[in-house]
């Protein structure tokens, strides 16, 4: 328990007294609150079964630990009870700052058994059954690589870092932020090492409650295959993956980027994670750009309410704090409209959440009707035709059936293709209509579809954020994450 200190500060302070009806009892104190600090640390180390603990003294036991440290502090109270307080708070200062400053030599801590005991039975209790929507927290599992370079030579995206404090309330929780290192394990291990300290180091720095995790792969889709299935233990396995939508992918002409994304994406579907993906992430706002206006959510399927907990999760920042919820629900007719309205409300008032319920009806969208949202809608969408048309050209100039990537033969049914493009249009037109100068956009992530090449994925992908600022592409595991019960 660090008594060496105790015993300067003891000699040095008593010479300074100069009283010997002060000493004495001073002397007393710090005496007997080193007795019961050795006390406590043999009580502490022999209770918790720490293997490096082996007393000389074959007849030990705990209890008897746990008396003479009991009876020391009883004692000190006897003699004067207001040295005792001033003694005690003068030890913990000491310890404090001995634990902060200091270093440590031959001398171990007999709280860190405590706490690696206290930690393996929470884990325990907590079992691997699925958890209760009371109890729920998300565990984000940060992707750090980007689609590109990282700004300033960090190891993480400050913007990343930023949004996995926005996923917790109050600060509390914890977030995995992991990184993959193309290579051969053996060859980079020590590369490694020294990322993991600059992850981690830097993460503390950003204030993020969490750990940090290097990875060596062959590629990134192996490492993280491997991630996804093996991160975490029992019940605090990671339950959301964040990403950054890689933007980048067209204009440096990045060709191994649609198939990397949409297996991550497919991955994430196969071990029933959620994913967050983050489009516009540089224009993210950090603890002190204070944001006005909605925060616009576009409940298109059921997700567990995830999109409705991240929603309220941001209301609890500063910086989004003085904005308002609007949630849209697409409607196919018009007379499902209010029914919709009806129902959603008494949903979001038995989940006591507060929000704006707007029915929109996709049936009544018009694409020949003017404005300036559906007109840039309309731009992206030709441009996207053009591009899927043109690498259709190529495949069926080729002769030969193309592969899938898991190594399936690809059929193209190009209606099917016009019909995902449309309703992307669609969607992404009624987001520009309502929510252009919305604070941030959260939208349902739709699933790749079975057969389709990743280019397309991605061509779908990048109708749907096209022209909109910032935006969370959000995708439940099926699992609620909010409970109707108080």
């Amino acid at each position: 328990m660090r008594d060496d200190a105790f015993h300067s500060i003891d000699l040095i302070g008593c010479v300074v007294i100069g009283n010997l009806d002060l000493i004495t009892p001073t002397v007393t104190m710090f005496y007997l609150l080193c007795y019961a600090g050795v006390n406590l640390s043999c009580f502490l180390l022999d209770l918790l079964d720490a293997p490096s603990w082996r007393p000389r003294w074959k007849y030990h036991h705990w209890s008897l630990s746990f008396v003479g440290a009991s009876l020391c502090i009883v004692i000190m109270f006897l003699i004067s009870w207001s040295f005792t307080v001033v003694a005690i708070a003068l030890a913990s200062l000491i310890y404090k700052y001995v634990g902060l400053k200091g270093k440590a030599g031959d001398w171990g801590d007999g709280f860190k058994s405590a706490y690696f005991q206290l930690a393996l039975r929470s884990l325990r209790s907590l079992g691997a059954d699925q958890v209760h929507p009371k109890n729920w927290y998300p565990i984000p599992l940060v992707f750090c690589r980007p689609w590109g370079q990282l700004p300033e030579n960090v190891p993480c995206h400050p913007k990343l870092a930023d949004f996995a404090n926005c996923m917790k309330k109050k600060g509390r929780g914890m977030s995995i932020f992991v990184s993959i290192l193309d290579g051969d394990y053996y060859e980079c291990a020590e590369e490694a090492k020294e990322a993991c300290k600059q992850l981690a180091t830097y993460i503390e720095y950003k204030r993020c409650e969490g750990v940090a995790e290097i990875v060596v792969a062959p590629n990134m889709t192996e490492g993280f295959r491997g991630i996804i299935q093996t991160m975490g233990l029992g019940n605090l396995k990671p339950n959301i993956v964040v990403m950054r939508y890689p933007e980048i992918w067209r204009r440096e002409n990045l060709t191994e980027i649609p198939s990397t994304f949409v297996g991550i994406i497919n991955d994430c579907i196969t071990a029933n994670k959620g994913v967050v993906i983050i489009k516009g992430l540089e224009e993210w706002p950090n603890e002190y750009q204070r944001q006005y206006g909605t925060i616009d959510l576009y409940w298109i399927v059921r997700d567990g309410g995830l999109m409705l907990l991240l929603s309220q999760l941001l209301l609890t920042k500063e910086s989004f704090e003085s904005c308002k919820i609007q949630l849209f629900c697409i409607a196919e007719e018009d007379s499902d409209a209010e029914a919709l309205k009806a129902d959603v409300k008494k949903f979001l008032y038995d989940l006591r959440m507060q929000a704006e319920v707007i029915v929109v009806t996709m049936k009544s969208w018009d694409i020949r009707s003017e404005g300036n949202s559906k007109e840039d809608s309309l731009e992206a969408f030709d441009a996207a035709q053009r591009r899927i048309s043109d690498y259709l050209g190529e495949i069926k100039s080729q002769g030969s059936t193309p592969r899938l990537a898991n190594g399936k033969a690809m059929v193209v049914n190009e209606q099917q293709v016009e019909k995902f493009l449309y309703t992307m249009l669609k969607l992404n037109s009624t987001i520009l209509s309502y929510s252009r100068m919305a604070a941030v956009v959260l939208v349902s992530l739709p699933p790749p579809p079975l057969n389709h090449p990743a280019y397309f994925y991605m061509e779908y992908m990048d109708l749907l954020v096209e022209n909109v600022p910032r935006m969370l592409i959000v995708r439940g595991y099926h699992r609620d994450v909010v409970t109707l019960f108080t």
